[in-house]
């Protein structure tokens, strides 16, 4: 396999750095990211190359940093990109498609996209034990590829999470460690750990390398739409590694000659109670002020977010924008999602389709334009969340005497 990654370089001031498992810049203090040699790319790769290869994340291996052959992740990415025709109705719009992580592989989130490359390179580099800090989907997802591989997996989650998303690294039997605190706490503890001791933070100290797998939902949205743009993507925001990778992504198809035509605008969505990156833009500030999260959406409740100044160059530099939404709006959206489409999603995905509607009631997003919604995460993991909004079971004996008056009683009364 051809190495098509050169290095690491600094996204604010160009400093380049060897591939290793590096944290920051060690001159300015800005996030480090891949660099490709996208010249050799451009003569080894085509669409036809591509669509030869399994469908996972891995068909796109010369735009991912790993130096040998993928070690996880075979069945990852690749996701159903939904074409939403009820939903576009109810709301008056053309063309709209959910790009659908729910049903990613084997953790069922957009996680499972980052993690098999930082699992792979973690490998690479030596690592025998691989370790997160996460709001949930991201530990479970660390924990099943950790599991996989063989590894050794330590997981920090903040105390009060879901019962489904703890449970949901605990059954492959890492170290769960929950802090107290809220995200942005244990994150400043796993990078005190990964300073002290020789493990592999797929989050932090392998955050270059790990944010590149988030390309590939970008690589599919256009090879699903037949190697074409849609005209706007809404993606949900958290650390921020989601949204401006896609970017990168339409950029590099576009670097590589794979496709052509004008990039799409990016849109952030985020919960009002969780909200740095929307109060930014509104607010025209350069980077985002941090804020102490406070929602229902637990898996973007990250008030500090390491990506947030990307996320606002990316929604600026294609002429996107933002919108935040509250708790109510959030949990609309999730029964909206799964009555008009029959997709069930968790608070995240509420946040990304209910400000889609805000966004289009605006004006920010034409009704007539073409529209990509990225739900990254499963309602089962939340259902919590949904209980007392859910209909309600009507428990019957077992003749069908029985069965008909039920029937009969749903019948609308009229007067006689």
């Amino acid at each position: 396999m051809t190495n098509y990654f050169t290095g690491l370089q600094c996204h604010l001031c160009q400093a380049k750095f060897p591939a290793r498992a590096l944290f920051v810049c060690d001159r300015c203090l800005g996030p480090l990211e891949v660099v490709y040699d996208y010249a050799a790319i451009r003569a080894g790769i085509s669409r036809d190359e591509i669509e030869r290869r399994p469908r996972n994340i891995w068909r796109y291996r010369e735009l991912l940093p790993i130096s040998g052959p993928p070690r996880t992740g075979f069945h990852s990415g690749f996701t159903p990109l939904v074409r939403s025709d009820r939903l576009a109705r109810k709301w008056g719009l053309s063309e709209l498609y959910i790009k659908d992580d729910s049903v990613n592989h084997p953790t069922f989130s957009y996680k499972d996209r980052v993690v098999s490359v930082a699992a792979t390179r973690a490998v690479e580099l030596g690592f025998n034990v691989f370790a997160c800090a996460s709001t949930g989907n991201l530990a479970n997802s660390v924990a099943a590829h950790s599991a996989r591989l063989g590894l050794e997996c330590y997981v920090f989650i903040p105390q009060g999470l879901e019962a489904a998303k703890v449970l949901g690294s605990a059954i492959y039997r890492p170290h769960v460690l929950a802090i107290a605190g809220n995200y942005d706490d244990v994150n400043r503890l796993c990078t005190q750990i990964a300073d002290k001791h020789p493990w592999g933070f797929a989050n932090i100290n392998l955050r270059a390398y790990y944010a590149e797998g988030a390309k590939t939902c970008g690589f599919e949205i256009a090879e699903q739409l037949g190697w074409r743009f849609p005209q706007h993507v809404v993606s949900p925001v958290a650390g921020g590694t989601l949204l401006p990778r896609i970017g990168r992504a339409f950029r590099e198809l576009l670097d590589v000659g794979l496709i052509q035509g004008e990039p799409p605008r990016i849109h952030a969505a985020q919960a009002a109670g969780s909200a740095p990156v929307i109060r930014a833009l509104e607010q025209g500030l350069e980077y985002p002020e941090p804020v102490k999260p406070q929602t229902i959406a637990k898996s973007i409740a990250i008030g500090n977010p390491a990506d947030g100044f990307q996320v606002l160059q990316t929604v600026r530099a294609t002429g996107g924008w933002g919108a935040m939404v509250s708790d109510e709006q959030i949990l609309d959206a999730v029964q909206l999602l799964a009555e008009m489409e029959g997709i069930f999603t968790e608070p995240a995905g509420g946040a990304t389709l209910a400000a889609t509607r805000v966004l289009i009631e605006r004006g920010a997003i034409p009704r007539d334009e073409s529209i990509v919604v990225c739900i990254t995460g499963n309602g089962y993991k939340t259902a919590e969340v949904m209980q007392e909004r859910a209909v309600r079971t009507v428990n019957l004996g077992r003749s069908l005497q029985e069965f008909e008056q039920f029937l009969a009683d749903q019948e609308p009364k009229t007067l006689a």
